[in-house]
């Protein structure tokens, strides 16, 4: 795949998130850029020190923050591991690949990344949880696969699949482990000069909570950390037995997960060192996200698979020195949907015809580009969440406008915020009379977000 000058600017009318894939114009670039794009399980937009915890430690989520560019309104279209990550992976939405709960595998026949970045001449590297099926990356593309199981006990228990040969337990942290062959693999791409493609997915600060760093959870004492307004007292009230979206709401959990988030914090700041010490950083593209994010008692409720800001919001950092201005702030809806072609536009490489996504790298280059009205939100099925279908956490489709959240339930109830005034989401005017003509509106843009996504969900009369 020949890499060229990207082409027209988007222009005119009001574009969904979701619906076109058109490219967008920028300058030519003196060489590919690397590209790595490093994401966590579970970390929510809310618990980073810049943006509403400043009690939490992120020095280097900020530093990156700084220097390059922060959407400050990244939205996790499926706010579940495997659905996300599907998403991110092929550009296409659950029905158009498949993937519409977790452990379910992902067609290796589907346009990926890793194949999109090897056709160009990549070396491309896969390293971490990856939660669409099997052991193996190299038939999506990748041509190290480090893939690791049993990441949810984070201490010596969790298992990576070399090419060749038995899976390796090592002991240690898994993030820091994982984040040691993610240097190796860079190290390894620069001594070959070759442009590489390396994705590195830590499971922290996903569950378990409590087996945390202990020099991390330190820095967080019983009381250190405000919970959300939105979170009910009876948070410590859970059952003996409760299902995972009631669970692990309580104090331990709460200063085990941010914790963990340190701890990733760190990870990235190992990440970020050796580019700069290998003198990669001006040709490098490097992304900090997360799948989606955690509720922790917000609304009464754990977990994720949720419409809630707490679940579906998530961080997007990105530098590029010298292409990307550093510290702009950008509130453009940015949706999982849009990760694969603006990550293909910034590399110069064609994006596949098959997103369903936006390009929104002028946004990162230029200052200006796409401004969605809204991003398709959804919970397909939970067949396979804890407790299957009895899991508590409802099915819905919606969206995330800039002001307002929609969700409707295949019963026919649902939520409607006004995230400007009512930022914690505490006035549901789904049923209010004076929100009608809103509801109209919002019901009619998640009708053509479900026939430009192939969904068959019928919306409620």
């Amino acid at each position: 795949m020949r890499r060229r000058d990207f082409i027209a600017q988007l222009t005119g009318g009001l574009a969904l998130a979701g619906i076109s894939c058109a490219r967008a114009a920028a300058p030519a670039r003196p060489s590919r850029p690397n590209v790595i794009y490093l994401f966590s399980d579970e970390h929510r937009w809310q618990s980073m020190s810049f943006t509403e915890m400043a009690e939490v430690h992120t020095p280097h989520m900020a530093a990156l923050a700084a220097q390059g560019v922060e959407f400050t309104q990244a939205i996790s279209n499926y706010p579940v591991c495997s659905p996300h990550r599907a998403i991110l992976m092929t550009g296409r939405w659950p029905y158009q690949q498949g993937v519409i709960d977790n452990n379910i595998a992902l067609d290796p026949g589907q346009p990926t990344l890793g194949k999109v970045f090897q056709s160009a001449g990549y070396r491309t590297g896969y390293i971490g949880k990856w939660h669409l099926g099997g052991t193996r990356a190299e038939p999506f593309g990748f041509e190290t696969s480090l893939i690791w199981t049993g990441t949810g006990t984070h201490y010596d228990k969790a298992e990576y699949h070399p090419a060749n040969g038995e899976p390796v337990r090592p002991r240690g942290y898994n993030a820091t482990l994982m984040t040691g062959q993610a240097i190796e693999f860079i190290r390894q791409s620069n001594a070959a000069r070759q442009p590489f493609f390396l994705m590195l997915s830590w499971n922290p600060p996903h569950s378990t909570f409590t087996d945390a760093p202990e020099d991390k959870k330190a820095l967080y004492p019983e009381g250190s950390l405000p919970w959300r307004p939105n979170v009910r007292p009876a948070r410590d009230a859970a059952p003996a037995d409760p299902p995972d979206i009631a669970l692990r709401n309580d104090w331990p959990n709460y200063q085990g997960y941010h914790a963990h988030i340190t701890a990733i914090d760190e990870e990235l700041g190992r990440i970020l060192a050796v580019v700069d010490e290998l003198g990669l950083a001006r040709n490098t593209i490097v992304v900090y996200t997360s799948d989606h994010g955690s509720m922790f008692g917000s609304h009464g409720v754990g977990s994720k698979r949720q419409p809630y800001e707490e679940s579906i919001r998530v961080p997007f950092l990105i530098r590029w020195p010298g292409v990307i201005s550093p510290g702009r702030r950008s509130e453009a809806l940015f949706g999982s949907i849009d990760i694969m072609p603006t990550l293909c536009a910034l590399a110069g490489l064609d994006i596949p015809p098959t997103c369903a996504g936006q390009d929104f790298s002028l946004i990162l280059t230029r200052g200006s580009g796409p401004d969605p009205d809204a991003q398709f939100i959804m919970h397909i099925a939970k067949e396979n969440a804890s407790g299957g279908n009895k899991h508590p956490a409802p099915l819905f489709r919606g969206v995330r406008t800039k002001t307002h959240t929609f969700a409707v339930k295949p019963d026919g109830s649902g939520v409607l915020f006004d995230n400007r005034r009512d930022p914690f989401q505490l006035n549901n005017l789904f049923s209010e009379p004076g929100a009608a003509a809103l509801r109209g509106q919002l019901e009619a843009l998640t009708r053509r977000f479900l026939e430009s996504a192939q969904d068959p969900f019928e919306m409620p009369g």
